[in-house]
């Protein structure tokens, strides 16, 4: 894991905000298939939408999290906000396939790309370990060194 290179920024967010936005997202695909709402995915796409390609500083998700780090009073730690944009990316690629194969009641393919990304959250909110980087170091970076 030290040898990985994430893309990198002169800007910092909060490695617990990032961890709390993880555990939203996991909570929202699980009531999306629970309720079988094509619009709990919506939102959360809209919401990767936000933290990914916006100047926005706090998405519905983003927001609750600052609120809960403010409120339990977890200890501030800056990391850099790059990998971080490139996960959200992913992430809202990967709630587009899944709302796709949800709408088109492709229900096992659906289910395996909402475990994917559950497990690439899952991730981050336990073991603060970015799926992002890895896939940023093996399937983006060599493309960029030639």
């Amino acid at each position: 894991m030290k040898n990985l290179v994430c893309p990198i920024s002169d800007q910092r967010v909060n490695e617990q905000v990032t961890r709390l936005n993880a555990m939203f997202a996991i909570a929202v695909i699980v009531s999306a298939f629970v309720l079988n709402s094509v619009f709990l995915l919506a939102f959360l796409m809209a919401d990767f939408f936000m933290r990914g390609f916006t100047g926005i500083k706090f998405s519905p998700i983003s927001f609750a999290s600052h609120y809960l780090s403010n409120a339990f009073s977890l200890p501030v730690k800056l990391i850099d906000k790059a990998p971080k944009v490139f996960a959200a990316r992913l992430g809202f690629l990967m709630t587009i396939v899944i709302a796709g194969l949800f709408i088109f009641e492709l229900q096992v393919a659906s289910f395996i790309v909402a475990g994917m990304l559950i497990f690439f959250a899952g991730l981050e909110f336990v073991f603060a370990i970015c799926a992002g980087c890895m896939i940023y170091n093996y399937l983006i970076l060599p493309f960029y060194k030639k």
